[in-house]
């Protein structure tokens, strides 16, 4: 039998964990969060993603009840969260600093907001131990801070906010402080630790990888705004935007007019050259400003044109980025325009078909571009 689908955004019937209705958030003259509708839903891992300054650790603030609204409303579980002081909300945050107590062992870090809550000793050593066991640290129960490595102190950190079993735990760039190899590792232990839990998990990142990796759901944000939220798969493959496609992953964008034509359009986009071909839902009159967003690795490479592709340009090779599986070209077609097209290196290098100053012929299907509005 085939897993079912973790989609519950899809379903009407389901009902968000977490609501914000129309929130606006202002700093004097400055809007930090600009009138924001959306859902998260229970067991969900939940990616807020954009540069610096777009407004996602605001929201997070908001979430954990150091910031109140301006305008608008958040509710968790159906219920205002703006009355319930931070401390009261069924709502956990992990700093990037990790903030543990260096005095204290790792187990007593992990126990500590269970002892203010009053729990009875039995209980805390249950839940403790259920919690080490969860991040794999078992056998560092007695040691400091200190002498545990910066992958470990994260894990204790993440036992820590978990241990009060919070509905909803957010995570302020949790991974920020560990090198890239212990960072991925990370990611999938996080994951593993979502999933088993089934806590809700909101991570701010301005890192899109990572948001790619661990999430159900990414938003986009930029200005106060998500711009678009949905699946990894659908925001990589389904922008609703120039700048959701181009924040997301490697991407060549090229400005031109459409024309409609057949079943997709013609976008004309440099004098004296054939015009580019896509097929899109999204409806273009003749003669609208349109760009088209396509993916280096749906661009083939070739030294002859192709015969079975009407969308081939001919360019030149003007830099090659190798990054050992892959190699990047970055190919000038007419008016100047750079597209990137990728290949997989199956060979050793000095058998390489391309280098620079080549002229190429690059290719793709109809359907590789997405088309989007100017």
């Amino acid at each position: 039998m085939g897993q079912t689908v973790f989609e519950p955004w899809t379903d009407p019937e389901a009902k968000p964990l977490i609501e914000f209705k129309g929130v606006t958030k202002r700093f004097g003259d400055f809007t930090a969060i600009d009138n924001q509708t959306f859902d998260i839903y229970e067991r969900e891992f939940f990616a807020l993603l954009g540069p610096s300054g777009c407004g996602k650790t605001t929201m997070m603030r908001m979430l954990a009840g150091f910031e109140a609204p301006t305008e608008g409303t958040i509710l968790l579980g159906g219920q205002d969260i703006a009355p319930i002081p931070p401390n009261k909300r069924a709502v956990n945050m992990m700093f990037q600093s990790y903030a543990l107590f260096p005095h204290l062992s790792v187990w007593d870090n992990i126990a500590f907001g269970l002892r203010r809550d009053g729990k009875s000793r039995d209980e805390i050593a249950a839940r403790v131990e259920e919690m080490l066991k969860l991040t794999r640290l078992t056998q560092f129960a007695r040691r400091k801070p200190h002498q545990i490595s910066g992958g470990q102190r994260q894990r204790v950190a993440l036992a820590r906010s978990l241990a009060k079993a919070p509905k909803l735990l957010l995570l302020d760039e949790p991974l920020g402080a560990l090198d890239a190899k212990l960072r991925t590792a990370t990611q999938f232990e996080l994951m593993d630790i979502q999933e088993t839990t089934g806590t809700t998990f909101v991570i701010v990142t301005h890192d899109q990888e990572e948001a790619m990796t661990v999430a159900s759901r990414v938003a986009v944000m930029d200005n106060g705004r998500i711009i678009q939220a949905d699946t990894p798969a659908r925001i990589y493959e389904e922008p609703n935007s120039v700048y959701v496609a181009d924040f997301i992953g490697e991407v060549t964008i090229i400005s031109g007019t459409a024309r409609k034509s057949g079943a997709g359009y013609e976008i004309a986009y440099a004098e004296g050259v054939a015009p580019l071909h896509a097929e899109s839902e999204t409806h273009f009159d003749n003669g609208e400003a349109c760009h088209i967003a396509l993916r280096p690795e749906k661009v083939a490479i070739s030294a002859e044109k192709p015969s079975d592709r009407r969308n081939a340009v001919q360019g030149k090779i003007i830099d090659i980025a190798y990054l050992g599986n892959l190699s990047t070209y970055h190919v000038e077609i007419a008016g100047g325009r750079m597209v990137k097209a990728q290949t997989a290196n199956t060979r050793r290098l000095s058998r390489r078909d391309f280098t620079w100053e080549d002229t190429v012929w690059l290719s793709w299907s109809d359907t590789a571009a997405v088309m989007l509005k100017g």
